[in-house]
């Protein structure tokens, strides 16, 4: 029993000499890596600089403005000659407490979950079904990749415009083929139905293309002798397609998924330029109502940035969770 305490005693006390040594090391390994790669840092410093002040600064600020009762009326501004101070005071957590507690941000917070869902959804799937399309050989491939392409390369302000257009009740290109039909036209943004169907078709519309080109691309780095083995043993298209396809496109698929997710729970332009948030609040997210917050009647700041910083923290949860899922599934990502 004593051999056995002094066995755990000397390695415990060899845990601890090892322990300190590492911390001895770790500033010397810090110089030998600024030493041996002090190009590269030259190199990003420029970058980290630029991205500290258009991203951090706004950041910081907007994390303690969260933090106080900062509203139009009372924040400091310059009228002329005259400087008005700022009479804002600072009341810690009480935003976040009002907005989670209340029932508006959980009614939007539910919308905007499900506008995220069937947004990512759609995009993979018809992206997916484009891709395995285009990487087969058929006449005009070039041309039909280029026109599937195009929603991509349009602006989104402009395709919210032209869509907002299409849609319109009177004079819309749409209803007017429904009248053609002998239909009657529909009120695609005046019930709140219809505008949420109205403003997941825009986003997927504009969505799909980088979906496709991306699994386009992880489709034609599968070695097709993989398929021609496959096809040799007796494997029908969908055992290929389940098989193989789908095993090769995990890393590309897990990289578009987690990046289409963050752009759709942030997409503004869409909702607020082809609906308004409206009729109502009805198709309003998280990001569009916090902006709300900020520009519309008496500018609220400090809600408006406690918003921000709310989905900024949901975000960051679900790419970690995501992340950590993933490696524990074995992917290396």
């Amino acid at each position: 029993m004593a051999v056995s305490t002094g066995q755990s005693s000397g390695q415990a006390g060899a845990a601890g000499e090892s322990a300190r040594g590492h911390r001895r090391e770790s500033p010397g390994r810090l110089r030998r890596s600024l030493s041996t790669h002090w190009y590269a840092w030259v190199m990003i410093a420029p970058v980290l600089a630029v991205m500290l002040v258009l991203i951090g600064w706004p950041l910081a600020r907007g994390l303690y403005l969260s933090l106080t009762d900062a509203t139009e009326a009372n924040i400091g501004r310059t009228i002329g000659v005259n400087v008005i101070p700022s009479t804002y005071e600072f009341v810690g957590l009480d935003n976040y407490l009002q907005i989670l507690t209340s029932a508006l941000f959980w009614d939007k917070l539910l919308w905007t979950v499900v506008w995220t869902a069937v947004c990512v959804g759609l995009h993979y799937g018809i992206g997916l079904g484009l891709a395995v399309m285009l990487n087969r050989r058929l006449a005009f491939r070039s041309v039909y990749r280029v026109l599937l392409i195009l929603p991509w390369a349009v602006p989104a302000f402009v395709a919210a415009f032209i869509w907002r257009y299409l849609y319109n009740s009177d004079y819309g290109v749409i209803n007017g083929f429904l009248k053609m039909a002998g239909i009657s036209g529909v009120g695609w943004l005046d019930d709140p139905t219809t505008a949420k169907i109205a403003v997941i078709a825009v986003n997927v519309w504009i969505g799909v293309p980088f979906m496709m080109v991306a699994l386009l691309g992880g489709l034609q780095s599968i070695p097709a002798e993989l398929y021609e083995a496959a096809e040799v043993d007796g494997a029908g298209p969908w055992q290929r397609f389940r098989a193989i396809t789908l095993p090769g496109l995990r890393q590309v698929s897990t990289t578009v998924v987690l990046l289409g997710t963050i752009w759709t729970f942030n997409m503004f332009p869409i909702i607020f330029l082809v609906t308004r948030g409206g009729p109502g609040s009805e198709t309003e997210i998280l990001v569009t109502y916090a902006f709300r917050e900020a520009f519309t009647g008496i500018r609220n700041y400090s809600g408006s940035a406690a918003w921000g910083v709310i989905i900024l923290a949901m975000l960051v949860v679900l790419a970690v969770g995501y992340r950590r899922t993933l490696r524990s599934q074995g992917d290396p990502w």
